[in-house]
C-alpha cells in the first residue's frame, strides 16, 4: 500500500474529491480543505499578483497570477509525493502528516509575495524583507489561514513556514524543501511550462516533465533529490528549456526595459511609502500608489510610459555581455543597485553637455543583473548497476556547460535604455561606451 493513500488529495476519485481546472487543460484534484484554503482572503490576494510582473509589455498573453500558479505547483506536489511515496527511503524520512504540511506549503509558497515582488527585492533596499519571510504575516494567529490549517488539515501554521523559510540540518526537513526549491522542484515545473504557454513560446514546455517526474528518488545522503538514470536526458532538456525561457523572455531587451524603468521609479519613490501596507496591497492598489508617489518629480514619465494610457517604454541602445564590452560588463555586473543609479545619473548629465540639451536622469537608466545568481543546477543521477550517484553536470556536457556563472553570463545582459524622444539626442552608441567606460572605471 502507498504511504500516503490515505491523503484525500492524492485519490484520484471520491466524494470529497473534485476538479478545478486551469490552462492548459489541466485538471487539478480540488477536496473540501484545498478549497477552505483557496477561499481565505490571503489566497484570493494572489489572483490580483501577476506571475511575470511587466512581461506583458513583450508578451501580451503574460498576464497569468500568482493564483493560477500556486495551483500549478499544489498539483505537482501531489505528482511528486505520489513517486516519492513508493521509495522506501523516502517514505521512512516524510510521515504521512510531512507529506501533508509539503501539500500546503506548496499551495502556499507563493502567499508572501507582493506585487512585483522580484524587482523590488533585486534592489537589495535597506531592511527590505524577503517575500519568504513576508508569508509569516499572512500566517499569523489573527488570519483566516492560520485557523483553517489547524482547524481542517491539522497543521501547524509554524510547520509551513518551517518548509517555505526554515534552515535546519534534519534531512527529513531539506529533503521537503529540495521539493519545494531546488534544482528539480515543484515550482521550475510549472513555472517553465505555464509562462511558456501565456507568453506564446514553445522554450518552456520542450522537456518531458512526466519522464522526468517517473525518475525522482531521494539522493544518496537523503536530504535531497536526485533522478535516476533514466530521467537524465529530461533533465538536461529542463536544464536547456530554463536557459532559453531566461534569455528569451525573462531577459528579453523589452521585459528588461520596462523592468528597469520601474526599478527606477521605485527606488525613487520607495523612501516617501509605507513599505509594509504597501506589500500587502494588490496589484492595482501598488500601480495607483506608485503613481500617485511619483507625481511632480522626474519619475513620473517612468511610471506614466508604464501604466499610463500611452505604451512608452525606453529602447535598448547599448548592450554589454562577458562576451562584448566583458570590462564593462563585469564592472556593473558586480554593482549594487544604488550605485547603477550613480553611474546612470552622471552618464545622462554628460550627455546632456557632449549634446547640448537637457536630458533628465530617469531618461537614460542602465539594467545591470542583480547581485545574487540563478541557483545552479547540481544534481545527481542513480545508476543503478554500478550503485553509485554522480553529479548530472559530470555526466552531461550540456549542463557542464551551464555549471557555475555561465548561466547568468550568457543570458543575462547589461543594457543602456533611453527614453526615445532622447535618441536623436544621443550620440552613437559607440561614443556612450565610450563615456559609461570612463564613468565606471
Amino acid at each position: 500500500m502507498h504511504p500516503y493513500s490515505d491523503i484525500p488529495e492524492l485519490s484520484s476519485s471520491g466524494p470529497n474529491v473534485s476538479v478545478v481546472r486551469v490552462p492548459v487543460e489541466q485538471d487539478i484534484p480540488f477536496t473540501r480543505r484545498v478549497r477552505a484554503i483557496v477561499d481565505t482572503s490571503e489566497f484570493q490576494r494572489l489572483r490580483q499578483i501577476t506571475q511575470l510582473a511587466l512581461a506583458s509589455r513583450a508578451y501580451p498573453g503574460a498576464i497569468h497570477t500568482r493564483f493560477e500558479h500556486a495551483l500549478g505547483v499544489y498539483d505537482n506536489s501531489l505528482k511528486y509525493l505520489a513517486q516519492l511515496g513508493k521509495d522506501e527511503r523516502f517514505a521512512a524520512a516524510v510521515s504521512a502528516h510531512d507529506a501533508e504540511v509539503l501539500i500546503v506549503a506548496a499551495l502556499l509558497h507563493d502567499i508572501g509575495h507582493w506585487p512585483f515582488c522580484h524587482p523590488i527585492e533585486d534592489l537589495e533596499l535597506e531592511n527590505m524583507p524577503p517575500h519568504e519571510a513576508f508569508a509569516a504575516q499572512f500566517l499569523g494567529p489573527d488570519n483566516e489561514l492560520a485557523d483553517v490549517l489547524r482547524n481542517q488539515w491539522n497543521v501547524q501554521p509554524h510547520e509551513v513556514l518551517q518548509v517555505l523559510t526554515g534552515k535546519s540540518e534534519d534531512p527529513s526537513l531539506k529533503l521537503r524543501q529540495s521539493i519545494l526549491s531546488g534544482p528539480i522542484d515543484i515550482d521550475k515545473m510549472d513555472y517553465l511550462n505555464r509562462d511558456s504557454q501565456h507568453c506564446g513560446v514553445p522554450y518552456g514546455r520542450n522537456f518531458d516533465r512526466n519522464r522526468l517526474i517517473s525518475s525522482l528518488i531521494p539522493n544518496e545522503i537523503g536530504d535531497g533529490l536526485a533522478i535516476t538514470h533514466k530521467g537524465k536526458t529530461a533533465a538536461e532538456m529542463m536544464v536547456f528549456a530554463r536557459y532559453v525561457m531566461f534569455s528569451e523572455v525573462y531577459w528579453h531587451h523589452t521585459v528588461r526595459s520596462a523592468t528597469t524603468m520601474f526599478a527606477r521609479a521605485f527606488y525613487d519613490v520607495h523612501r516617501n511609502l509605507d513599505l509594509a501596507c504597501l506589500f500587502r496591497m494588490t496589484e492595482p492598489e501598488m500601480i495607483r500608489t506608485l503613481v500617485e508617489a511619483s507625481l511632480g518629480i522626474p519619475a513620473e514619465s517612468l511610471t506614466a510610459g508604464l501604466f499610463g494610457p500611452k505604451r512608452r517604454l525606453h529602447k535598448r541602445l547599448s548592450e554589454y555581455s562577458l562576451f562584448q564590452h566583458p570590462e564593462l560588463y563585469r564592472a556593473l555586473r558586480q554593482m549594487p543597485y544604488r550605485d547603477i543609479v550613480k553611474c546612470s545619473n552622471e552618464l545622462a548629465r554628460v550627455l546632456s553637455q557632449r549634446c547640448g540639451s537637457n536630458i533628465s536622469p530617469v531618461d537614460v537608466l542602465i539594467d545591470a543583473p542583480p547581485l545574487h545568481r540563478e541557483v545552479e543546477f547540481k544534481v545527481d543521477i542513480f545508476y543503478p548497476k554500478e550503485n553509485t550517484y554522480r553529479a548530472l553536470q559530470q555526466a552531461s556536457p550540456i549542463v557542464a556547460a551551464m555549471s557555475d556563472n555561465t548561466f547568468d553570463d550568457c543570458v543575462k545582459r547589461v543594457r543602456v535604455c533611453v527614453a526615445e524622444h532622447t535618441l536623436p539626442l544621443i550620440p552613437d552608441s559607440a561614443t556612450v561606451d565610450t563615456l559609461l567606460g570612463k564613468i565606471v572605471m
